[in-house]
């Protein structure tokens, strides 16, 4: 919002300089974002009166005039302006003078007629862009005055950014308020009467909508000029505010905007036809609006509207049929309260912002109505003439919002904000914030005003005081606490553990959306149900993940597309599956996984380069499940998953429950992600490799160990890690290690079969173990596997 400081001091004027009343209005929490003079630097311009003005001899675009500016002879200047004319006040840049971008008058000659000076257009004065003519005054300018000083241009704009809670101040009535009550001065507020009731026109209006609009007022004028010319006063505010004058009415509606920060809108009576209703839109029923764009609009659309028509879009826009053009004759004014949800959204769902849908969106006072009405039509008659009828209101009293009762407690006060505020201060504060305050036995109870409509619950009042209070005056100080040690469960392995583990694996980790694409994720996950948002950030981005692969594969095509053909990434994070008896619906479950393209390391002129495959990745899950020390109760076993290659997948289970997956992804998908080459991906449950096995103290052996190989012939479709699992289940009060190294399929074996060569060096903590105990545990081994699954001990 942009405002006059010049027009802000006269409802309140503090001793304090420009840059010191920006800066404190920023630390009260309205930021000003910026503040610029509101017209050029020029000086030696004095406000004169054209009492000659004739064509020049020699040329026919420029005339002759002779200017009063109170000294004792008449100034000759040469103008060309269109709007030249005997007895018009204008702004006169005498001999010597400078204007704007340094330039200097001087005496000339033009087309050989002496010239000593120049009738300004606002342009020139850096006023606003308007160059076709002259700047024209009203014709009570004091003639020979100083231009600067009389208009009063020694002022500046001061551009404040509010936050969207800060509604009330999106007008000089309430900025001043703030500037009152930050510098404990009283606030004068500009008095007007009542306009007189002259004729008894009205039209009747109908609250059809009204949780929509609970308040709605209406008065019909009669007899309006609206040719008439908005005063210079008037445009001037309205130009230091960033607004163009267009006719007077527009002016004035969008002066008591500024002024009191209510909109209002201006209707051509001659198009209602009969009784005004505020309603919502039909289905597909259409407007043009007043900038002749013409829209489709929806049933959760309000309007107002007569008898047939749709008028305006509430608190937006109006509409071209009933805009006031300068035909008017009889105009219907109108100020309502628009429910800020009725509003929110539906401009920019058009494509529009303005600045009546700007503060309707964020909240105005439901009882500021009456006093914009009083306002606006006062300046109406003032400027453009007319005759008033009788303000018709209609008004939902239990669809208005009701104003606020909080109990404010001393000690969650001072709590909250460190410091003890004393209880006189606490009061003045509220009471000059407009607030009704009543002690209680733990503190206050607080009536909050209608225009302050962000205030609800304790916290507010809380912070509101903190702000007049002057965050500066709050001391800083270290806060003082009592350290404790944190219970540490060391059966649980710290997540940052296994990021570490990925960190060493060459991984890079990655935080991806938990909103992913519908479409991507509905093809790896054909047969899952996922929660879609109301409310996206886009359509992209529409879905809860199901897991964590459709982030990381994402980002993993858009590594490629920019040149990184090595991509290693792994992410943890939660996926969220619909599930009716978790909380809310949803169940939340902690994950870990990861995406691995390109080769196994860089390019290297002894090893070439070898692409990443299955069992590289399968290598980086073990080491990850190794982390907690129970590898041994993990397994891998071949399956199937949606996502994933057939016949290079693999679940992953502990115990009996399924953890996750890892395995290549299906050649299907890579187009869909942007990935070229092979990619292999895992994803396990966080939750369930974290369970670690706690160290336990034992006696080191200082006997030797034996090592025994053995040599099996089992089924080629056999996993070499169940021979493993029931190795290790036979042996294990003996077995410290166990290595499966070699695998042979030949000629000289079945089609139908594979060797597998077993390493296992036993040891025994008490005692050197003796070769007939050795022989008994290998036969106990060789036996398990022939009876589970029927191997055979090879000879050779």
């Amino acid at each position: 919002m942009k405002i006059s400081e010049q027009w802000l001091r006269e409802w309140v004027n503090p001793q304090l300089s420009t840059e010191e009343l920006a800066e404190q209005l920023s630390m009260a929490g309205l930021e000003v974002d910026g503040v610029e003079p509101v017209a050029g630097i020029f000086n030696g311009v004095v406000v004169g009166e054209v009492k000659e003005c004739g064509q020049h001899p020699n040329a026919d675009k420029l005339r002759v005039t002779k200017v009063d500016i109170g000294a004792e002879e008449l100034l000759d200047i040469v103008c060309g302006a269109p709007n030249c004319r005997v007895g018009i006040k204008v702004a006169v840049a005498t001999v010597g003078a400078v204007l704007p971008g340094d330039f200097k008058i001087k005496k000339s000659k033009l087309r050989g007629e002496p010239s000593h000076g120049m009738l300004c257009s606002a342009s020139e004065l850096e006023l606003s862009e308007e160059h076709d003519g002259i700047l024209e005054l009203p014709a009570d300018a004091p003639i020979g005055e100083d231009f600067r000083a009389w208009m009063g241009l020694n002022d500046t704009a001061m551009e404040i950014d509010l936050t969207p809670n800060r509604a009330d101040c999106l007008g000089i009535r309430g900025l001043a308020r703030e500037v009152g009550v930050l510098n404990r001065l009283d606030v004068t507020v500009p008095e007007f009467e009542n306009v007189a009731v002259t004729i008894s026109d009205e039209r009747a209006i109908h609250l059809d909508a009204p949780a929509a609009c609970p308040r709605y007022l209406g008065r019909v004028i009669r007899n309006v000029d609206v040719t008439a010319a908005s005063p210079l006063w008037l445009q001037e505010r309205l130009r230091r505010s960033g607004i163009r004058s267009i006719d007077p009415v527009v002016d004035i509606t969008n002066y008591v905007l500024l002024e009191q920060g209510h909109p209002m809108h201006a209707f051509d009576l001659a198009a209602i036809e009969g009784d005004v209703h505020v309603r919502m839109a039909n289905n597909a029923e259409k407007i043009t609006l007043l900038d002749g764009q013409e829209i489709t609009l929806s049933e959760d659309i309000l309007v107002i509207a007569d008898e047939s028509k749709a008028l305006a879009m509430a608190g937006v826009f109006g509409g071209e049929a009933s805009g006031v053009t300068e035909n008017s004759k009889d105009i219907f004014l109108e100020s309502a309260f628009f429910a800020p949800d009725a509003i929110m959204g539906r401009a920019r769902k058009f494509g529009l912002h303005t600045d009546a849908s700007h503060r309707y969106e964020r909240g105005v006072d439901p009882e500021l109505q009456r006093v914009a009405m009083e306002r606006a039509s006062a300046l109406i008659l003032e400027i453009c003439g007319g005759e008033a009828g009788p303000i018709v209101e209609a008004v939902s009293e239990q669809h208005l919002p009701k104003a606020a009762e909080i109990s404010l407690r001393a000690s969650r006060l001072q709590r909250l904000l460190g410091i003890e505020v004393a209880a006189n201060d606490v009061e003045a504060i509220l009471q000059r914030l407009g607030f009704k305050v009543e002690k209680s036995l733990e503190g206050w109870q607080v009536n909050v005003p209608t225009y302050r409509f962000d205030i609800a619950i304790e916290e507010d009042l809380i912070e509101e005081i903190a702000r007049v209070y002057g965050y500066n005056n709050i001391p800083v100080k270290a806060p003082v606490a009592p350290l404790r040690m944190q219970r540490q469960e060391e059966a649980q392995l710290p997540v940052r553990a296994l990021q570490q583990v990925m960190l060493a694996a060459g991984y890079q980790e990655a935080v991806t959306y938990s909103f992913v694409d519908p479409k991507q994720q509905a093809q790896l996950y054909p047969e899952a149900a996922a929660l879609t948002l109301p409310h996206p950030i886009s359509i992209e981005m529409s879905s809860m993940r199901l897991g964590l692969w459709p982030g990381l594969l994402s980002a993993a095509g858009y590594n490629q597309k920019r040149q990184q053909q090595n991509v290693r990434l792994f992410e943890t994070g939660l996926r969220f599956t619909p599930d009716e008896n978790a909380e809310n619906g949803i169940r939340q479950e902690p994950m870990i996984a990861g995406v691995v393209l390109g080769t196994v390391q860089g390019e290297h002129w002894q090893d070439g380069v070898k692409p990443v495959d299955f069992y590289d990745v399968k290598g980086h899950v073990e080491t990850l499940l190794r982390a907690s020390g129970r590898f041994n109760e993990f397994r891998f076993v071949a399956s199937s998953h949606s996502a994933l290659h057939p016949g290079q997948s693999a679940a992953i289970y502990r115990g009996s429950a399924l953890i996750g997956f890892c395995g290549a992804l299906h050649p299907q998908f890579e187009k869909l992600f942007g990935i070229k080459g092979r990619a292999f991906v895992f994803e396990l449950d966080l939750a369930a490799i974290r369970e670690r096995k706690v160290p336990v103290a034992g006696v080191v052996s200082r006997y030797p160990s034996i090592r025994r190989d053995i040599a099996v012939l089992v089924d080629r479709n056999l996993a070499a890690g169940e021979i493993l699992e029931v190795i290790r289940r036979v042996s294990e009060n003996q077995l410290v290690e166990l290595n499966l190294f070699d695998v042979y399929t030949g000629d000289n074996l079945p089609a139908s079969e594979k060797s597998l060569a077993i390493a296992l060096t036993l040891q025994a903590a008490d005692r050197t173990l003796e070769d007939q105990e050795v022989n008994t545990l290998i036969s106990e081994v060789v036996t398990a596997l022939q009876n589970e699954f029927n191997a055979v001990l090879r000879d050779s």
